[in-house]
């Protein structure tokens, strides 16, 4: 039985979305339970032989400063269900909280793991081959040495694997040019450091791509340091929402755009379908002593129910062994990082 914590309260809609998104996770998964983290009398409607609530007195919300966040409010639902995790009682945890709370709490509660430095988001991003490109970091760590970088590929390779089933995913670096003469200082150096992992049996490095790589699926997984990531990230979401859009407004013209739009309707409905970023809804906390995935603070029903659906997937995997086993596999070159 895979036990999931989700922290009810988080996230722009809070228990309307969150608990209908439980609900229908509980539903598809017979071997799940979850544990349900809020304050009791927004949570008490929710009744289901393999749910409990689980009281806190506190939220976090959006925009509270992560020092609010972490000192301040420690009986909060985010702070609570991650200390599910630490507590045994879960092997995963799920919130569409403050992402830097998160983040924040999440480390100080469950901890680095031995020869990680940093750990970073994770998440998949649509591509047009039907299915989605993993990256990291998408946002935690915005200046990043190469040995953070390397300790990232080490990181995401084990997350595909397992959520993937793909037993040697293909890595890139993000970068400028796929010349190996091309990017700044840190990126050269990370790409000998990829190199030399790679050589000693690793990681499976592609080499470097560009930022049409991400959306073409030329690799499994791609590395770079937050702020290109989320940028990457904000990019792909503003790009789902504006086709999302040119859909819906697009029956509502002349007859010349009404009939452009019969025309193209069928190719468009399948590009949306292809980047609706529900689909890739919950990125991963990687580098922790547990399981925490982040969902968009504006997912609705279907986007939460992914990342829930992702969470499930972890544990049932046993990703935190698959990270530890490639971690000590590089441990020497992961040593590197420990003194940047």
């Amino acid at each position: 039985m895979i036990t999931l914590s989700v922290d009810c309260m988080g996230g722009d809609h809070g228990p309307r979305v969150t608990l209908a998104a439980c609900r229908r996770f509980l539903e598809t998964h017979e071997d799940a339970q979850l544990l349900l983290v809020g304050l009791p009398e927004a949570l008490s409607s929710f009744e289901h032989p393999r749910a409990r609530v689980v009281a806190a007195t506190e939220v976090v919300a959006m925009d509270d400063p992560i020092e609010v966040a972490l000192r301040r409010k420690k009986n909060s639902s985010m702070r609570v269900a991650i200390e599910q995790i630490k507590d045994g009682s879960a092997q995963a945890a799920v919130s569409a909280g403050n992402t830097g709370a998160l983040m924040a709490i999440a480390r100080y509660v469950l901890k680095t793991m031995d020869g990680i430095d940093r750990p970073a988001i994770a998440g998949r991003m649509p591509n047009f081959k039907g299915g989605g490109t993993t990256m990291l970091d998408l946002g935690a760590n915005v200046d990043c040495s190469p040995e953070h970088l390397l300790q990232f590929a080490v990181l995401g390779s084990a997350l595909v694997s397992v959520l993937d089933d793909i037993e040697s995913p293909t890595v890139g670096l993000l970068n400028i040019g796929e010349e190996a003469i091309k990017g700044n200082e840190v990126i050269k150096k990370t790409s000998e450091l990829l190199r030399t992992a790679a050589n000693a049996g690793d990681l499976n490095f592609y080499g470097n791509v560009e930022g049409n790589d991400i959306y073409q699926g030329t690799v499994d997984l791609i590395v770079c340091d937050g702020f290109v990531g989320n940028v990457a990230l904000k990019a792909s979401e503003g790009l789902a929402h504006k086709i999302s859009e040119t859909l819906k407004n697009s029956f509502t013209r002349n007859i010349l755009t009404k009939i452009a739009a019969i025309l193209s309707y069928p190719v468009l409905s399948d590009f949306k379908d292809k980047v609706d970023h529900r689909r890739y809804n919950g990125a991963a906390l990687l580098g922790l002593n547990g399981i925490v995935f982040k969902s968009h603070g504006s997912a609705d029903e279907v986007a939460f129910g992914t990342a829930l659906d992702r969470a499930y997937d972890a544990a049932h995997h046993n990703l935190l062994e698959r990270v530890r086993s490639r971690i000590a596999h590089a441990a020497p070159l992961l040593l590197l990082g420990q003194t940047s």
